[in-house]
Formats: C-alpha cells, sequence, structure tokens
C-alpha cells in the first residue's frame, strides 16, 4: 500500500460472505456489466486475468491501446473491495461498505468482463481454459490473480471465527469480527500473529495491534492487556530505518514481541492459539488469548501451482525489471500472484502497472523493454487512530521515499492521506489507468529542494 494506498489485486476474495453489512449486499446487486457470464468471443488481443487492482489497472491502460473491444478480463467476484481499508475497518475507524463496489463499476466501459474462473494455462497455444470447458485465446496475456489466504492450514480454523475474541483483518468475512473482539476485550493476552509465508502487506499485521493499543488506552482496558505480537519473522520489519522506529512505538507501548513463532493450530473453545517455535521446530508453546487476531498463511493462486508459467513455488515467473515472463514473451504479470523479490504490498502494484504499461507497449512494436521496476514498495504503518509512519523502501530494502521529510516519524498528515486521500485516489486514478506510483511526484518534490 503506497503513497497512494493502492490495494494488491487479489481475487481469492469472494462476495456473499457472512458477516457483510446490509450496504455491502445491496451494492453487489444493481449496477453490473452486462457482459455474458462467457465469453462473448473466443479470441481477445489482450486477456487479463484478475478483476483486482492490478487487473483492471491494466485493462484500463490496454483498452487504450487496442481498444476495448479487443480486451476482456476474467474475474468471477461480483464485488470489487478496496482492501487497504481494511485496517481502519476492523480498527473500527471506517465501515466495510465503504471498502466495496461492483465490480461492474469498476470495470472499463466496453472492456469485455468474463465472469468466470480461469481453471488452467496453456501458454504454447496461447490459451486458457475455463469453467465448463470454455477455451479463450490472446496474443497477449496479463496475469494478476493475487495471492490466496489458507487459513485451512492452521488447525481450528476456519471454524474458529464462528467463536467469539477471534477475528482477521485479511478477509471480507472476518474483518467485523476484529472489530467485535477488541470492543469486547476483557483482559488477559491480546495476541497478533504473522505465519511463516509469503503475505501481502507485511505491514497489516501490526497496524491492528497499535489500533487495539490505543482503542484499549482510550476505554480504560489497556492495563488489563498483555499485548503480544507472534511473528515467525526473526526482525518486527524488513526495512531497519522503519524497523527501528517501530521497535521504539513498540517499547513506549510496552507491547511484548516473540520472534520465530509461528501460529499452527486455534482451539477456539478454550480461547488458546498454539504456536510452533521455529528455532526449535516441533516445539510448541500454548497461550491463552482474551483476543486473537489472526494473520492467515498465503500462496500463488491454485491455477498457478505447476502451471507452465509459474517457479517451482507456484509464484508467476517474470523478469523484475520489465514483468515479462521469463520463457513466454508475451506473457507478462502485476501484482501479487508474481515471483517479483519485493513485498507484496498494493504500492508494488501501483508502481508496477506504469513499468508494465511501457513494456507491453514495446512488445507490441517488436522492440525490447527499457523501462526498470526498481521493486518499489510501500506501507502505511498506522500505528494509532491519527498516527501513520509511512514505509516506502525498494528491492533492496533501502528506503525510497517521496516527501523530503523523516517518514520514519509518526505523523497525523500521513494518516489523513491514508484514511482518506488514498481512497479517492485508488478509484479514480489507479483503476483508470492514470496512476503509476509516485516516481515522478517523488522527482519533482526533491527537484524543488535543489
Amino acid at each position: 500500500m503506497s503513497v497512494i494506498g493502492v490495494v494488491s489485486s487479489c481475487s481469492c476474495l469472494r462476495p456473499g460472505a457472512w458477516l457483510l453489512k446490509p450496504g455491502v449486499q445491496q451494492m453487489s446487486s444493481f449496477g453490473l456489466h452486462t457482459a455474458a457470464r462467457c465469453a462473448a468471443k473466443d479470441y481477445y488481443e489482450v486477456l487479463v486475468l484478475g478483476g483486482g487492482a492490478g487487473g483492471i489497472a491494466m485493462s484500463a491502460r490496454m483498452k487504450r491501446k487496442v481498444g476495448a473491444g479487443n480486451v476482456a478480463v476474467v474475474e468471477p467476484s461480483k464485488t470489487h473491495y478496496y482492501q487497504p481499508l481494511w485496517t481502519l475497518v476492523g480498527g473500527g475507524a471506517k465501515q466495510l461498505a465503504a471498502s466495496a463496489r461492483p465490480t461492474g463499476t469498476v470495470m472499463p466501459k466496453g472492456v469485455e468482463w468474463i465472469k468466470s474462473r480461469v481453471t488452467s494455462l496453456d501458454p504454447d497455444k496461447n490459451c486458457v481454459w475455463l469453467e465448463n470447458d470454455v477455451k479463450v485465446s490472446y496474443k497477449y496475456l496479463i496475469i494478476a490473480l493475487g495471492i490466496s489466504l489458507h487459513y485451512e492450514k492452521i488447525k481450528g480454523l476456519p471454524e474458529g471465527f464462528n467463536h467469539p475474541k477471534i477475528g482477521s483483518n485479511y478477509s471480507v468475512h472476518t474483518v467485523e469480527k476484529t472489530w467485535k473482539a477488541i470492543q469486547d476485550f476483557k483482559e488477559g493476552n491480546a495476541i497478533f500473529t504473522f505465519p511463516n509465508t509469503p503475505v501481502k502487506c507485511a505491514g497489516a499485521p501490526q497496524k491492528i495491534m497499535y489500533l487495539s493499543d490505543a482503542y484499549w488506552r482510550k476505554t480504560g482496558k489497556r492495563s488489563k492487556a498483555n499485548i503480544m505480537f507472534n511473528t515467525s519473522l526473526g526482525v518486527i520489519f524488513g526495512v531497519k530505518k522503519y524497523a527501528d522506529a517501530l521497535l521504539e512505538v513498540i517499547k513506549e507501548r510496552n507491547i511484548a514481541v516473540n520472534y520465530k513463532r509461528n501460529l499452527v493450530e486455534v482451539r477456539a473453545e478454550k480461547q488458546e492459539a498454539v504456536f510452533e517455535n521455529l528455532d526449535k521446530p516441533g516445539e510448541t508453546e500454548v497461550h491463552q488469548y482474551g483476543m486473537l487476531h489472526v494473520t492467515p498463511p498465503m500462496g500463488p493462486p491454485a491455477v498457478l501451482i505447476n502451471s507452465p508459467v509459474s517457479d517451482e513455488a507456484g509464484w508467476l515467473d517474470v523478469d523484475k525489471e520489465t514483468l515479462q515472463h521469463r520463457r513466454y514473451p508475451n506473457v507478462f504479470g502485476i501484482g501479487d500472484c508474481t515471483n517479483l523479490p519485493t513485498s507484496k504490498t498494493a504500492a508494488a502494484v501501483a508502481a508496477q502497472s506504469g513499468v508494465l504499461d511501457k513494456t507491453i507497449s514495446l512488445v507490441m512494436k517488436n522492440q525490447l523493454p527499457a523501462k526498470k521496476y526498481d521493486g518499489y514498495t510501500s506501507c502505511p504503518l498506522v500505528t494509532g487512530y491519527n498516527k501513520v509512519i509511512l514505509a516506502e523502501f525498494d528491492y533492496n530494502a533501502q528506503p525510497l521515499e517521496t516527501f523530503p521529510i523523516d517518514q520514519s516519524k509518526e505523523r497525523v498528515t500521513m494518516y489523513h492521506m491514508k484514511a482518506e486521500m488514498m481512497p479517492f485516489l485508488y478509484w479514480n486514478a489507479l483503476l483508470k489507468g492514470y496512476w503509476g506510483g509516485p516516481a515522478p511526484f517523488r522527482k519533482l518534490m526533491h527537484l524543488g529542494l535543489k
């Protein structure tokens, strides 16, 4: 999530969720795109897989290159979610309905919306297969399938979410349960987890912890809470500058951090969380909780695993500078489903979209890609109801900041940017294909100081 708070493209979250507010349910029922459920044609010049941020942004850009009728997006979900808002939904600062819009309203006008799922890819024959054995061919393929959540890999989940005192900001099904668990907390351990897998927005598991701390201080419950951050990692954050700042926040707020601890089981009936000590494989420890926030294990979409376009781990195998596939020159990738060695955040999608646009333009002209993606990614680290540390960095985990100030400091202005300005820019700039990350703005800001 970046300076504009763009969301990671993710098609793993589907509509019809329990715990949705009525307003969200109603939004899904009107304003939908009128495309047929199956592909109207069996060939498109540009086929986009996934209707999350990356897929919609790129389909808008491709529409301007080849014409709307020559572009199609495969996406089964009726509702498109602006997921960065879920940190604030889980913390009670925003409503879930504010993060949702019907997919048809964000689909570029005239672009074909194929309401189906991809079941297999055949890049050697330039085609994909959809549900009901529908085959669609393409000249260029953009894969933007997001990342999959795997609560089921934790014993006792997802059924454990039917019990109180447990929530997760990563799913539309469970984000409101987080806020209820925070409100209902009385005393004991408040545990926040980070899994032993790649995740999208690696700062999010901490953000809700800081919001919980702030809420309990405001309501007089903080003295009864033992806040614990149990992370599978060996550091609090991957970029030292921001890690140092976060450790100061943690110390000031008396939060306990347990490194190399991976959640393996939830015994919701007993309010017990079981963690494996990764430094001593097989050794576990059990913690009673009065509140538990779960960040689920994540992985590549199932359709990519063992696919011709993926690496050994199942991630889309693309060049880290051009986003062009390493083996298939007419295949490209964007967002969380790729194996780009950078954090899987929304900000990365924004920056990647600008680079990928240039890459595809040159490929279409039979020229070699020139513009290079530097791994830019970002995470607005919410540390309170009016505070944010704006982390921005590159492939080398070096700060790549937009503003000529020390962004490792907690700032009220950055909070308002995340909460108010970012959603506006997401809906009105990124999804319309007009935002390619903050690099041009960053240059102007710093040139102005010379």
